[in-house]
């Protein structure tokens, strides 16, 4: 995929994220986000014809040790897309933008389920008679 198609992805993604595409450089093939309150990130995208993977990395101290996940991800295991990768960093940054974690949610309704179904008073216990 050429850089501005890249490009073009990044941009759709940032309209349903707060972050912004703040900066292009297509020879060195990098994408600067950002978002408030100072959360900043770039991404490196891999070459054509090249096997590497992308690279997520923060100038800033605080937000660098969030992207640990994304990076985690990146280097595991098959290819990515720019979308994957970005996704996997938002979720990542969701604590420093004030976002509940997504996997909370589905804990939390898991739990609930849990909760419902437990009178099992009805049911008879193992080795007991009913007679």
């Amino acid at each position: 995929m050429d850089f501005q198609q890249l490009a073009d992805v990044a941009d759709k993604w940032c309209s349903n994220t707060p972050f912004d595409l703040i900066a292009t450089e297509e020879t060195e093939r990098r994408m600067d986000f950002y978002a408030d309150p100072g959360v900043s990130f770039y991404v490196l995208c891999p070459d054509n014809g090249c096997g590497d993977n992308f690279h997520v990395w923060s100038e800033s101290e605080d937000c660098l040790p969030f992207l640990q996940l994304a990076q985690d991800y990146i280097s595991s295991c098959g290819k990515k897309t720019l979308q994957e990768v970005l996704e996997k960093v938002f979720k990542s940054f969701r604590p420093l933008l004030g976002l509940p974690d997504a996997d909370d949610d589905a804990f939390e309704e898991y739990s609930a389920d849990v909760e419902e179904e437990e009178p099992e008073a009805d049911h008879p216990q193992m080795g007991v008679s009913q007679q």
